[in-house]
């Protein structure tokens, strides 16, 4: 008879990385910046995410199934940092509501769900939690109940703890993610200047007015192909910059800032909300795209009183 020796060939693991992204920035802001909103640091969180899944492959020798991210959004209506994150590989983003008083609701039932799921389905043999909430202590139990281990991790705290105590018992094993680990990732949001609104420049009415325009010569048999107008085209981006930061908020338009760059997912969006606006295709028009970011900043530079920006070429 042959005993199989099992030590010298493990099975590999295979895990998934559930992160509370409220947890991890409060705690993060205030360990760093000693910080109390999230409006008053700024994250770089494709950066963070791809830290995060080194170290977990440092710990956990096996197979990632994906990081979820649960983070909120008012009417669940994602940010402008929350879409880029959801186009980052192996990155599943899922979001609650965040209430008019700043506060999440549905977050932790969903870390929960997800976490009992993937349990009883056996998609995973281990789990990284990073969270504190002791509501998480159910949802642990049930997953540990089906074979699985968890890894708690958690952020440094100033002092004290930051984690639940029970919630700490209750898994396999506990990390605390120095905050030199996630120094690099945090920076103070740079404080509104108000800069002097320029006066208002004539409008075209305004300084052609009284003078007959020209009509444009064009050769016999030939057929012009007139694309949008550049005033049309920057009311339009002017528009879809109103009905953004109505949506989404200041604080997330604000996210935009400096510009004139957006993120390619961003400025894509752009152009088919304006596409719709107009009722026809800007792709055949490379300069009105340009007029669209200039329309755009216009609004989103008047709202924060910092002037009126031109976008790259």
């Amino acid at each position: 008879m042959t005993i199989l020796d099992l030590t010298s060939h493990p099975i590999p693991a295979k895990y998934a990385v559930l992160v509370d992204v409220g947890y991890l920035y409060a705690a993060a802001g205030e360990v760093l910046l000693s910080a109390k909103e999230r409006k008053e640091y700024r994250v770089a969180a494709d950066e963070l995410i791809q830290a995060l899944q080194k170290h977990a492959e440092e710990r956990i020798h096996g197979e990632l199934l994906r990081i979820y991210w649960y983070d909120a959004a008012r009417d669940r209506v994602p940010t402008v940092d929350q879409r880029v994150i959801a186009q980052l590989p192996w990155v599943k983003v899922r979001l609650g509501n965040l209430n008019a008083r700043g506060q999440q609701k549905g977050v932790d039932a969903q870390i929960r769900s997800d976490l009992e799921a993937l349990a009883r389905h056996h998609a995973v043999s281990d789990t990284i939690l990073l969270a504190g909430d002791e509501d998480m202590v159910p949802a642990v139990e049930a997953a540990q109940a089906y074979g699985v281990r968890i890894h708690l991790w958690g952020v440094e705290p100033p002092y004290g703890t930051n984690q639940a105590e029970r919630l700490v018992w209750e898994s396999d094993t506990v990390e605390i993610i120095s905050a030199d680990f996630l120094r690099s990732f945090f920076s103070r949001a740079p404080a509104p200047v108000p800069v002097p609104v320029p006066p208002i420049a004539p409008s075209p009415a305004q300084v052609f007015a009284g003078r007959t325009a020209a009509k444009p010569k064009v050769p016999v048999g030939q057929v012009t192909k007139l694309g949008p107008s550049r005033p049309r085209v920057e009311e339009v981006g002017e528009h879809v910059a109103q009905k953004w930061i109505l949506t989404r908020g200041r604080d997330n338009i604000r996210d935009l800032l400096p510009g004139p760059i957006l993120p390619t997912v961003i400025d894509t969006e752009l152009l088919i909300e304006a596409e719709k606006e107009l009722g026809h295709s800007l792709r055949p028009y490379p300069e009105a795209r340009v007029w669209l970011r200039d329309g755009f900043w216009a609004r989103v530079y008047r709202e924060f009183e910092i002037g009126v920006g031109v976008s790259s070429k």
